[in-house]
């Protein structure tokens, strides 16, 4: 039977997938910060299981009232268990009304989760270790001899933005749980917060070198351009006969978008916006793109490096609904 692993986006949240990924290998992966994006990962999970047999698991998110009750109304006739595994306060009236609501605030949702599997699977020592450092940090225990390796774990989390989770969700999961990996390679040596703090820069390179060693910002875009040429039907966009690929917060953008048209001459301009709106177009030489901002949004710039502002456009967490927006843009202003 599949689980559905719901988690929240942060230490704690992806430490909680880190460690049912441990004891299970049948599980798909879903992030979601609170509010409507619950309820709209939770239902992209529902589509994903359609009549199959299937477990959906949520942890570090506590949920209202009224998501629990309609969650537990969506399943009623399926074969889906559901459990949620939590400690925020917050979530107690739900606790007590929902009996695959469980919370406990003395410990983190990591360390419910790891609790719970280790209950049925064993106990693995080393896994135990870093459920505690998460634990430290996430509940404040400032005391605790493992805080201040968990505040280097969290800081490192919070700006693992490599690897864009909107494009790219499982390659993004992928990298969260190498950090993991490393992380725990840390608990017990002299100084281990020093030591990762350190040590950080050369650990996100390894995940990203394939074969020669270069900068982290030149590292990071060949393994972004491996992604998106190998997934280009999935970005592509048109612009009046030119063909074009759509990113979503990619970062880097001149370094990415150039890289990405010198591998991919097929293509003569790189789009890419974020979630403050802006948009900056990149282009190789076969097409204008300061006409192309200018028509779009009133932007402007170079002919190979323009942007502009798309007061319009509605943020997303999940990709098609952003390069929805971006096509029926494109369709309007070209007609």
């Amino acid at each position: 039977m599949k689980i559905y692993h719901l988690s929240h986006t942060d230490l704690d949240g992806y430490s909680c997938q880190f460690v049912s990924s441990f004891y299970m290998k049948n599980v798909k992966f879903y992030n979601s910060n609170y509010g409507k994006e619950i309820e709209d990962k939770f239902n992209i999970i529902l589509n994903q299981i359609g009549d199959e047999k299937a477990i959906i698991l949520i942890t570090d998110l506590n949920l209202s009232l009224a998501q629990c009750a309609s969650f537990e109304n969506a399943i009623k006739d399926k074969e889906i268990k559901l459990m949620l595994l939590d400690h925020h306060q917050t979530g107690l009236e739900c606790a007590n009304k929902f009996k695959w609501y469980y919370l406990d605030n003395s410990r983190c949702a990591t360390k419910i989760t790891y609790d719970f599997f280790s209950a049925m699977f064993g106990e693995d020592e080393k896994l135990k270790e870093y459920c505690d450092v998460v634990n430290a940090v996430d509940i404040w225990l400032k005391d605790d001899a493992h805080f201040e390796l968990g505040k280097v774990c969290m800081g490192a989390i919070a700006g693992a933005k490599e690897v864009n989770k909107v494009m790219f969700e499982n390659e993004h999961i992928e990298y969260i749980f190498y950090m993991m990996n490393t992380f725990m390679k840390y608990i017990g040596l002299s100084h281990s917060h020093i030591r990762l703090d350190e040590d950080m820069h050369s650990i996100k390179k390894e995940f990203f070198k394939l074969l020669d060693d270069d900068t982290l910002s030149n590292l990071n875009s060949a393994y972004l351009i491996r992604l998106l040429s190998s997934n280009k039907d999935k970005f592509t966009i048109q612009y009046k006969g030119h063909k074009g690929i759509l990113t979503h917060n990619i970062g880097s953008t001149s370094v990415i978008g150039n890289d990405f048209l010198v591998a991919n001459p097929d293509y003569d301009f790189f789009l890419d916006i974020t979630s403050k709106k802006t948009l900056s177009f990149r282009a190789n030489g076969n097409l204008d793109v300061s006409q192309v901002a200018k028509e779009l949004v009133d932007g402007g710039g170079h002919v190979n490096a323009s942007g502009g502002f798309y007061a319009g456009f509605k943020d997303a967490y999940i990709y098609e609904p952003i390069k929805a927006q971006i096509v029926d843009l494109i369709n309007k202003k070209s007609l």
